[in-house]
């Protein structure tokens, strides 16, 4: 077992702490002995003569090692441990049994591995403190639907079939996007200019993929994303990983909440840090993906299309992603470590429809408070005003129906008239799209 070649926190602080977690744990791990106290014995002893030999190698301005040497030395006695983690209810540095309730784990660092909220906090900020200095942020990345999309073979549909013959080779995947995972009775589509994406945005954040699939799916979905661990070592964390059923969390994640941006297509999934979320357009390759939403619609296989590589989802959110990052490090007057990507990201969404005022027109049900409905709130989010009457200064009423009373009002007063996808757009696409894409129908009953 090696925790620093298995690690998959492959950041500054991450490193540092997985080779002292070896030098701590696996000291004792080839020394046969048949009686269990005896082997107790050694284990304690020999991690304290391990953990002041190793003090010097991990002398480094950007590692543990200065915390790590002071917190070795306390724990030459039991009593003077902070105890800053357990791994299999066994304090990292003392060997003294903890109790298993306490801290946070980290399972997809190593199995049975838990760190203590200070601890915590010490690593986020040693990390955080790194990173700063070579300008880059945490990036948190979904997986279906966001950077790929997958479904079981028996799901496909007769028109899917074709596919099967057209998948790229396992053993060479990063020449591929369309994969056969006949072990896994699956087929797994990469989304158009995922690979370049991953590729830029490696050079200005650390990522991390999470997933609400389980472990081994989430492992295999990262090979063929990352088959050079690149980008994200083994920083991969699944459902299994989580701290809250059915709910993702950055309390798993050793960064700083002020610097981690996230890309999903789900937002209830992220119910504590929708202000570090960017929510993505959907994905949907295969036929089971849009059965699973809920559309009655040809999937992208099924019309022999997809996304476009020059102008898709993935290109819109790179250049998202780049302007947060510039903002953050170049335009921001505050010291650097006041920083907060989350106040960046609501700065430049509040840009989108920027001096738009708007009126809608029969888009909410009757007797719903118009005000805490989800396109109110994302028009306002994207820095439109929403007025409840018309007045001279409104420059767009929202409609599905032509033929209201303030839709008419619209054409009259050469106003625009728009479909709510007018405002879904901007806020997918993160910019004002045309208003005469989103043309609103003239209905039978006016």
């Amino acid at each position: 077992m090696s925790l620093v070649t298995d690690s998959p926190v492959h950041s500054s602080s991450s490193d540092d702490f997985a080779a002292f977690l070896d030098a701590s744990l696996d000291s004792a791990s080839s020394e046969e002995a048949e009686d269990p106290n005896q082997v107790e014995t050694q284990r304690v002893k020999r991690r304290k003569v391990d953990n002041m030999e190793n003090i010097e190698e991990l002398q480094d301005p950007t590692s543990l090692a200065p915390s790590l040497e002071q917190t070795a030395e306390a724990s030459m006695t039991k009593d003077a441990c902070t105890h800053p983690g357990s791994f299999g209810e066994m304090c990292i540095l003392c060997g003294q049994r903890l109790d298993a309730d306490s801290g946070v784990t980290f399972g997809y660092i190593h199995k049975g591995l838990r760190l203590e909220n200070d601890e915590i906090v010490r690593l986020r900020n040693t990390d955080m403190k790194n990173l700063l200095r070579h300008k880059k942020l945490y990036l948190v990345l979904d997986l279906d639907h966001t950077l790929l999309n997958s479904t079981q073979l028996i799901h496909m549909s007769p028109q899917e079939e074709y596919l099967k013959s057209q998948t790229d080779s396992l053993q060479d995947v990063s020449k591929g996007s369309l994969f056969m995972l006949s072990f896994m009775h699956m087929m797994t589509k990469l989304r158009p200019f995922v690979r370049a994406f991953l590729k830029e945005a490696s050079e200005l954040f650390e990522m991390y993929i999470y997933t609400m699939g389980d472990r081994a799916y989430a492992l295999e979905m990262a090979k063929l994303l990352d088959p050079q661990r690149e980008y994200f070592s083994s920083r991969v964390i699944s459902r299994d990983d989580g701290t809250h059923r059915h709910q993702k969390g950055l309390d798993v994640v050793l960064g700083q909440e002020s610097a981690v941006l996230i890309l999903d297509d789900t937002e209830n999934a992220w119910t504590k840090h929708k202000d570090n979320l960017i929510l993505m357009e959907r994905y949907h390759f295969f036929a089971s993906s849009c059965h699973q939403f809920g559309f009655n619609c040809k999937s992208l296989s099924e019309l022999k299309n997809d996304e476009s590589e020059t102008d898709g989802a993935l290109v819109t959110i790179l250049k998202v992603l780049k302007r947060v990052h510039g903002m953050f490090f170049d335009e921001l007057e505050e010291n650097l470590v006041d920083r907060d990507v989350r106040q960046v990201l609501k700065t430049i969404r509040k840009e989108v429809l920027k001096g738009c005022k708007l009126v809608f027109s029969r888009v909410f049900p009757t007797g719903f408070q118009a005000d805490n409905h989800l396109l109110w709130k994302m028009a306002e989010g994207l820095g439109a005003t929403c007025l409840k009457e018309l007045d001279p200064s409104v420059t767009h009423v929202v409609s599905t129906d032509a033929g209201t009373e303030k839709s008419r009002w619209a054409v009259k007063h050469k106003k625009f008239l728009v479909h709510p996808q007018w405002i879904e757009a901007a806020n997918y696409l993160w910019q004002k799209q045309p208003e005469e894409n989103f043309i609103v129908n003239q209905t039978k009953n006016p």
